[in-house]
């Protein structure tokens, strides 16, 4: 089973976008179970599939805190088919603490998401918190590959490339050496000198890993995100979703741990 991680230590690069809509793709056009899993406390994931996570008794805190509590008692439905997601809220700002006397703290999602295969999952989709303490180390060790999005701006490549060491670190230590970065997205993409610029320098700091496609500005997929839908469901025919389906195409198709293929390297 496939358990891919959208990791990036910077707020407002995209993440929750391209994770909800890989997630929605590989339902969609792969005809997989995907479980979208939520670990930011804004719960925006949930919220861009139209859950009211505000008002839901148990979310993946609970999961992740109270032994009780089972996946099957947190995960939502959505309105696209093959599509679930495990919700997130504020709750989660209270996990480190939660968690602090627990010596196996960094691997509690990894085991309560043990069930998710047996339960019909095909693929896992991880939407990390714009950090990297606790809860992101906990995803990359539930984690099997993991895709950066980086916003095209001046300290893009200082952050991306502190990320992909971070996940070979965090790999190394968890006894995980074969969890790596698949793919490394660009994001808010405008045809300026500046984002041509650093989008070259990309390309020469990750070669074999860069997607193809950076994800520009586009109207539609703010308005799909305001409605609670998935770009496929809202505007399936705009240049947000072609942009989307390219980006989610070459995810699905990068080499990952059990395929071969070439890690990033970072000059």
């Amino acid at each position: 089973m496939r358990r891919i991680a959208f990791i990036n230590e910077k707020g407002g690069t995209g993440k929750t976008t391209l994770a909800v809509n890989t997630a929605a793709w590989l339902a969609r056009e792969r005809g997989l179970q995907v479980l979208l899993v939520d670990l930011d406390t804004q719960g925006h994931a949930g919220k861009s599939l139209g859950v009211d996570v505000r008002t839901l008794p148990r979310n993946v805190f609970h999961l992740l805190t109270e032994e009780g509590v089972r996946l099957e008692d947190v995960v939502q439905p959505t309105a696209l088919p093959g599509l679930s997601v495990l919700p997130s809220y504020k709750e989660m700002a209270d996990f480190p603490v939660a968690v602090a006397q627990d010596e196996r703290r960094a691997h509690r999602l990894a085991e309560r998401l043990a069930p998710a295969e047996a339960a019909g999952y095909q693929a896992l989709v991880f939407d990390a918190p714009p950090s990297l303490g606790l809860t992101t180390r906990n995803i990359l060790v539930a984690a099997t590959e993991v895709v950066v999005p980086v916003a095209l701006t001046y300290l893009a490549l200082d952050g991306c490339a502190e990320m992909v060491e971070t996940v070979r670190k965090v790999g190394e230590a968890e006894g995980r050496p074969e969890l790596r970065v698949t793919k490394v997205v660009p994001t808010l993409y405008r045809k300026t000198a500046l984002a041509d610029a650093i989008l070259e320098r990309l390309r020469a700091y990750f070669p074999d890993a860069l997607a193809s496609t950076p994800l520009g500005f586009n109207v539609k997929i703010d308005e799909a995100q305001s409605h609670g839908k998935t770009i496929w469901e809202y505007a399936p025919s705009s240049r947000g979703a072609e942009m989307l389906a390219a980006i989610a195409r070459e995810i699905d198709e990068a080499p990952t741990s059990k395929k071969k293929g070439r890690a990033p390297r970072v000059a």
